[in-house]
């Protein structure tokens, strides 16, 4: 049941509001991590690999594009340079030659552990601003889910 907008009044298209939000949030982010050398969507990749191998021990390239909703390309590119700082190494899938099994290294554990304190702190500086956390995760997990669905 979505309104057309003025296209005059972006402050009222709930699509250009979430862009904006989204933009703001990932900046500040890559803000806070750049003091570990870290962006943001390197934390991501690797927040979705370590979630990966708690239930796996055979973790690709595409199973975590998949985890993280993103490109395969943009993932490899991510993984080789988190591969040249040491935080993940690449060991060929026994079961299938084409793939890659990736894996944390003790210094990507430690750099997670850092990496994950410092977006919780300034997620709960950024999201303080809302009135009702809970029923704005729901809302996300509701779009999430309409995604998944199309």
């Amino acid at each position: 049941m979505s309104q057309q907008t003025d296209p005059d009044k972006p402050e009222e298209n709930l699509g250009f509001l979430l862009w904006q939000t989204n933009m703001i949030w990932h900046r500040e982010l890559n803000r806070a991590l750049e003091n570990i050398g870290l962006t943001h969507t390197q934390f991501a990749i690797i927040s979705a690999l370590r979630w990966l191998l708690k239930k796996s021990n055979a973790v690709t390239q595409k199973a975590i594009a998949e985890q993280s909703r993103t490109d395969t390309m943009m993932v490899s590119k991510v993984l080789r340079k988190l591969e040249k700082k040491g935080l993940i190494e690449r060991k060929q899938d026994e079961t299938d030659t084409r793939a890659k099994c990736v894996f944390l290294t003790p210094k990507g554990v430690k750099t997670f552990q850092e990496a994950f304190k410092i977006t919780s702190d300034s997620n709960t500086a950024f999201f303080s601003k809302l009135s009702n956390e809970s029923s704005f995760r729901n809302a996300l997990q509701n779009l999430i889910q309409i995604d998944e669905s199309s």
